[in-house]
């Protein structure tokens, strides 16, 4: 659906009207001379009637111009494909202020739909008219690029909060729903990055696997929720054992990774001993009715060798996660 200027309807022209230039924005702060040469300009300007719903100007309207609004309301909208509806504006123009500069400027086609909110009558400046403003009225000049900077600011600011929410919903999107630590595709993106750093600054980086011990036969014997319990519980005693610079993610299933930057193989020893020692303890059950279930963990230590990549990074761990499991369970390995 495409309605423009040819079928808007026509009121008056500027000049029979009782509108005061000073209310228009683009008009403001211009002394009494130049208000007199901007009527003069202005004075055969058509004023237009949109009603409430009709489109304005959108990617098709032929011809620059500048409209602004004398009364109601222009928005920003879109028409909605499924049932060929206008959605509701969220950036709206009120009375004084205008729509069209820009393509009145650089000559290109309308970059977004503008329809009318309300019943609405607009003064319309073509672009010779509006060039002839610009070159007689240094005001008019002023008032134009203090409102081209508002809109880039507005416009920046916009994109300024599109980047926060999105980054907000990629952060969700990296965070495992059941324990709250980072998830696979976090670790996908993640651990790379880090292998390459160690491997091209020389620091040291050391993971921990830990696989919860005979999981399935917790879950068989406690049922389901209380296996979700347990890796909660698990999730909280390996984040409360790291420090600020270290990480912890769920891997897959039971399993989960610690990342340890700036660590050691014996400090990274040290810390998967101490982790296995907390989990060993923990209390899944809060009811004393209840046996409390023995959940232990098996923990694999690797850290980065030279020349080693990703891929190979987390096979040394997996199978030192093996050896912990074929050495008993419930202890750390190498």
């Amino acid at each position: 659906m495409h309605l423009d200027k040819t079928i808007l309807e026509h009121l008056m022209h500027f000049r029979d009207t009782d509108y005061l230039i000073e209310n228009i924005h683009l008009f403001r702060d211009i002394n009494h001379e130049n208000r007199q040469l901007i009527a003069d300009i202005i004075k055969d300007c058509a004023i237009v009637k949109a009603r409430a719903g009709q489109v304005v100007l959108d990617p098709h309207s032929s011809g620059a111009r500048l409209f602004i609004v004398l009364k109601g309301s222009l928005g920003i909208t879109k028409i909605n494909e499924h049932n060929n509806l206008l959605e509701n504006a969220i950036t709206q123009y009120l009375p004084g202020e205008c729509v069209g500069e820009i393509s009145v400027l650089d000559e290109e086609i309308h970059s977004a739909t503008i329809s009318a909110m309300t019943d609405s009558e607009l003064l319309v400046i073509e672009a010779e008219t509006m060039w002839r403003l610009i070159d007689e009225s240094n005001g008019v000049a002023r008032n134009l690029l203090q409102l081209l900077s508002f809109r880039i600011r507005a416009a920046n600011a916009q994109i300024r909060n599109r980047q926060k929410v999105g980054e907000f919903y990629r952060q969700l999107s990296m965070v495992d729903g059941l324990t709250g630590l980072h998830n696979r595709a976090w670790l996908n993106s993640q651990l790379p990055g880090m292998v390459e750093h160690a491997q091209a600054t020389g620091n040291a980086l050391s993971i921990i696997m830990v696989d919860l011990d005979h999981f399935k036969r917790f879950n068989d014997e406690h049922g389901h929720l209380c296996g979700d319990d347990a890796l909660q519980s698990a999730a909280k005693i390996l984040n409360a054992g790291l420090r600020p610079s270290d990480f912890a993610a769920r891997y897959g299933g039971e399993e989960m990774m610690v990342i340890l930057p700036g660590t050691t193989q014996n400090a990274a020893v040290g810390v998967a001993q101490r982790l296995c020692n907390r989990l060993s303890k923990t209390k899944i059950f809060a009811s004393d009715q209840k046996p409390l279930p023995h959940i232990t963990g098996s923990f694999g230590v690797a850290t980065l060798i030279e020349g080693q990549d990703t891929k190979a990074f987390i096979n040394m761990a997996d199978a030192a996660l093996y050896r912990a499991k074929e050495n008993g369970r419930n202890q750390v390995a190498i």
